[in-house]
Protein backbone atom coordinates (compact mmCIF):
# COMPACT_ATOMS: atom_id res chain seq x y z
CA UNK A 1 0.00 0.00 0.00
CA UNK A 2 0.87 3.51 -1.09
CA UNK A 3 1.64 5.89 1.99
CA UNK A 4 2.12 9.91 1.15
CA UNK A 5 1.24 12.62 3.40
CA UNK A 6 1.15 16.08 2.41
CA UNK A 7 -0.55 18.03 -0.56
CA UNK A 8 1.10 19.58 -3.97
CA UNK A 9 0.56 22.86 -3.94
CA UNK A 10 -0.77 24.85 -6.85
CA UNK A 11 -2.86 21.98 -7.48
CA UNK A 12 -6.46 21.86 -7.74
CA UNK A 13 -7.00 25.79 -6.33
CA UNK A 14 -6.20 27.96 -9.90
CA UNK A 15 -9.74 29.53 -10.20
CA UNK A 16 -8.70 29.07 -14.20
CA UNK A 17 -8.28 25.07 -14.47
CA UNK A 18 -5.00 24.32 -16.55
CA UNK A 19 -4.49 28.02 -16.97
CA UNK A 20 -0.26 29.09 -16.90
CA UNK A 21 -0.09 31.14 -13.46
CA UNK A 22 2.19 33.68 -13.95
CA UNK A 23 4.07 35.50 -11.63
CA UNK A 24 4.13 33.29 -9.35
CA UNK A 25 7.06 32.54 -6.59
CA UNK A 26 9.35 29.71 -7.37
CA UNK A 27 8.59 28.20 -4.28
CA UNK A 28 8.69 24.09 -4.46
CA UNK A 29 6.62 21.68 -2.48
CA UNK A 30 7.80 18.47 -0.95
CA UNK A 31 5.34 15.52 -0.81
CA UNK A 32 6.37 12.44 1.16
CA UNK A 33 5.79 8.95 -0.40
CA UNK A 34 6.34 5.81 0.81
CA UNK A 35 9.63 7.89 2.64
CA UNK A 36 10.84 9.47 -0.13
CA UNK A 37 10.64 13.08 -0.26
CA UNK A 38 9.50 14.35 -4.09
CA UNK A 39 9.72 18.30 -4.90
CA UNK A 40 6.96 19.86 -7.05
CA UNK A 41 7.62 23.01 -8.39
CA UNK A 42 5.04 25.83 -7.65
CA UNK A 43 2.29 24.25 -10.68
CA UNK A 44 2.46 20.89 -8.86
CA UNK A 45 4.95 19.37 -11.44
CA UNK A 46 7.90 17.25 -10.48
CA UNK A 47 10.90 18.87 -10.37
CA UNK A 48 13.14 15.13 -10.86
CA UNK A 49 10.96 13.45 -13.33
CA UNK A 50 13.53 10.80 -13.02
CA UNK A 51 12.42 8.71 -9.91
CA UNK A 52 8.91 8.87 -11.03
CA UNK A 53 6.93 5.60 -10.17
CA UNK A 54 3.85 4.14 -9.99
CA UNK A 55 3.46 4.71 -6.29
CA UNK A 56 4.00 8.18 -7.15
CA UNK A 57 1.84 8.28 -10.13
CA UNK A 58 -1.22 6.96 -7.84
CA UNK A 59 -0.42 9.87 -5.23
CA UNK A 60 -0.57 12.44 -8.00
CA UNK A 61 -3.68 10.79 -9.72
CA UNK A 62 -5.24 10.72 -6.27
CA UNK A 63 -4.19 14.90 -6.31
CA UNK A 64 -5.80 15.29 -9.24
CA UNK A 65 -8.86 13.70 -8.11
CA UNK A 66 -8.64 10.18 -9.54
CA UNK A 67 -9.90 7.61 -7.37
CA UNK A 68 -8.76 4.78 -9.55
CA UNK A 69 -6.30 4.37 -12.25
CA UNK A 70 -7.30 2.10 -15.02
CA UNK A 71 -5.75 0.44 -17.98
CA UNK A 72 -6.35 3.59 -19.72
CA UNK A 73 -5.42 5.91 -17.45
CA UNK A 74 -2.21 3.52 -17.38
CA UNK A 75 -1.78 3.57 -21.11
CA UNK A 76 -2.14 7.23 -21.64
CA UNK A 77 0.73 8.04 -18.47
CA UNK A 78 2.99 5.18 -19.79
CA UNK A 79 2.55 6.40 -23.29
CA UNK A 80 3.65 9.87 -21.99
CA UNK A 81 6.68 8.62 -19.97
CA UNK A 82 7.62 6.89 -22.81
CA UNK A 83 7.79 9.68 -25.81
CA UNK A 84 9.11 12.00 -22.91
CA UNK A 85 12.07 10.01 -22.58
CA UNK A 86 12.99 9.59 -25.99
CA UNK A 87 12.18 13.06 -26.78
CA UNK A 88 12.66 15.17 -24.36
CA UNK A 89 9.16 16.46 -24.23
CA UNK A 90 5.59 15.86 -23.93
CA UNK A 91 3.84 14.54 -26.64
CA UNK A 92 1.27 16.69 -28.43
CA UNK A 93 -2.56 16.22 -27.89
CA UNK A 94 -2.91 14.60 -31.62
CA UNK A 95 0.54 12.26 -31.09
CA UNK A 96 -0.94 11.29 -27.66
CA UNK A 97 -4.67 10.55 -29.11
CA UNK A 98 -3.36 8.84 -32.10
CA UNK A 99 -0.64 6.63 -30.57
CA UNK A 100 -2.82 5.62 -27.54
CA UNK A 101 -6.06 5.62 -29.62
CA UNK A 102 -7.63 7.30 -27.03
CA UNK A 103 -9.42 9.93 -28.02
CA UNK A 104 -9.70 13.39 -27.13
CA UNK A 105 -12.74 13.61 -25.20
CA UNK A 106 -11.83 10.50 -23.13
CA UNK A 107 -8.73 11.56 -22.32
CA UNK A 108 -10.58 14.61 -20.62
CA UNK A 109 -12.89 12.04 -19.10
CA UNK A 110 -10.06 10.36 -17.54
CA UNK A 111 -7.87 13.55 -16.55
CA UNK A 112 -10.15 16.10 -16.03
CA UNK A 113 -7.69 18.93 -15.80
CA UNK A 114 -6.55 17.72 -19.37
CA UNK A 115 -3.62 16.29 -21.08
CA UNK A 116 -0.81 18.65 -20.16
CA UNK A 117 -2.01 19.25 -16.62
CA UNK A 118 -3.45 16.03 -15.34
CA UNK A 119 -2.07 13.22 -17.22
CA UNK A 120 1.53 14.99 -17.98
CA UNK A 121 1.21 15.68 -14.08
CA UNK A 122 0.58 12.10 -13.08
CA UNK A 123 2.94 11.03 -15.92
CA UNK A 124 5.76 12.76 -14.04
CA UNK A 125 6.71 14.79 -16.48
CA UNK A 126 8.40 18.43 -15.51
CA UNK A 127 5.81 21.42 -16.55
CA UNK A 128 5.38 20.94 -20.45
CA UNK A 129 6.44 23.47 -22.87
CA UNK A 130 3.21 26.38 -23.76
CA UNK A 131 1.29 25.18 -20.92
CA UNK A 132 -1.15 24.06 -22.66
Amino acid sequence: MTEFRGRISGTGNSPRRGACPRNQSSRRVKLLINNINIEFDHDGFMVEPDIWNDEIALAIASEEGIDAMTDEHWKVVNFIRKYWKENDAAPTVRILCQETGVGLRQIYKLFTAGPARGACRVAGLPKPDGCV
